[in-house]
């Protein structure tokens, strides 16, 4: 655990990967940027938009914000992308609702010389950004697979799995740590693009929940009705994960279930400490966007691009796993750590 403290300091403060760009000028007073988010609701995109504003006031970078009304919203996106270009900003930082349908309007941005950075959410494909700068979502994922069948031991070789996913399957963070999960649980995936697809009879199935409480609720009842036995659930962040322990808890079963999320925020982390999640994910929304807003600012200076992590495509802000039932061999963080990293 100590090791694993270790690590998350050397992402959050040193940053290695990212010293080679060299300090951000001090003189980017006059230079525009914009954050778009998926909506701007939702407590990692408010974190995300603190940590922009934080570091756009810093370096004197004009910061303008856009979100979508929900979570898809595409077309919202798509009219931010050209209000930026036509404002004259000189980067922008975006969290895609649709990570294959932006990519033309990206391309438009790049064209017209803005540096694009895809904050978590990674496009598709990829290299449709300058840069990405998000959590390994796939880890994540694995890491809570790992953990979810450790800590079931025998059983997991007869677990019910629920799979409550974010939307549509496509190439996403949602996906990501769909398979991820899958992977870390010792199953089969079948194209890693899309979730959906396995084979294996532990899953029960898979329902959409926005990513938000009601939508998990809605989810977890519809899998609940397929299959009262359901034992192990998958949650793509804390948020579907407390609707599906609501639905649950209104059946009685809140205490023989293990439930696995990602996102790290100051109320999912609660809730781990609480016990209606097992275990999550931490991902450090904040430095994703002070990363991203430098990489503008650096960009505005003299042209330099920022690069990837070491072996990656993408530059990694880290993970940690949250959990207060450590089990040997998976590094993880209490919740009393993970308190103090939270977010939201």
């Amino acid at each position: 655990m100590k090791l694993a403290s270790v690590r998350l300091r050397t992402v959050l403060f040193g940053c290695a990967a990212f010293a080679a760009m060299g300090a951000a000028p001090s003189f980017a007073a006059g230079v525009s940027a914009c954050l778009i988010t998926k909506t701007d609701t939702n407590p990692f995109f408010v974190k995300m938009k603190e940590g922009a504003t934080a570091e756009a006031e810093k370096l004197g970078i004009t910061l303008k914000a856009y979100a979508g009304k929900i979570d898809g919203d595409n077309e919202s996106q798509v009219n931010a992308i050209e209000t930026c270009i036509a404002d004259g900003a000189k980067g922008i930082l975006i969290t895609a609702s649709d990570t294959k349908a932006i990519v033309p309007t990206v391309q438009k941005a790049r064209d017209a010389g803005l540096l694009v950075i895809a904050l978590d959410t990674p496009l598709d494909p990829i290299n449709a950004a300058d840069m990405t700068f998000a959590t390994d979502n796939f880890k994540a994922g694995e890491l809570i697979g790992d953990w979810a069948k450790a800590t079931l031991g025998d059983k997991a070789a007869d677990a019910k799995i629920a799979m409550l996913d974010l939307a549509v399957s496509q190439p996403s963070v949602g996906v990501l740590r769909d398979q991820g999960f899958l992977q870390g649980f010792g199953i089969d995936l079948g194209d890693p693009k899309k979730w959906g697809d396995e084979t294996d009879p532990r899953v029960v199935g898979h329902e959409v929940t926005a990513g938000n409480e009601e939508g998990g609720r809605k989810a977890m009842e519809t899998l609940l009705a397929k299959d009262s036995g359901i034992n192990v659930v998958y949650t793509i962040n804390e948020p579907a994960a407390a609707g599906a322990y609501q639905a649950l808890k209104a059946v009685g079963m809140e205490g023989g279930v293990t439930i696995v999320s990602v996102d790290g925020g100051c109320p999912g982390v609660k809730n781990v400490a609480e016990g209606v999640i097992g275990a999550t994910s931490q991902q450090y929304p904040l430095l994703m966007a002070s990363k991203g807003i430098e990489a503008i600012a650096a960009w505005a200076k003299d042209g330099t691009k920022p690069t990837p992590s070491e072996g990656k495509d993408f530059f990694d802000t880290g993970v940690q796993l949250v959990t207060d039932h450590p089990v040997e061999g998976i590094d993880s963080i209490d919740t009393k750590k993970g308190l103090d990293l939270c977010w939201g």
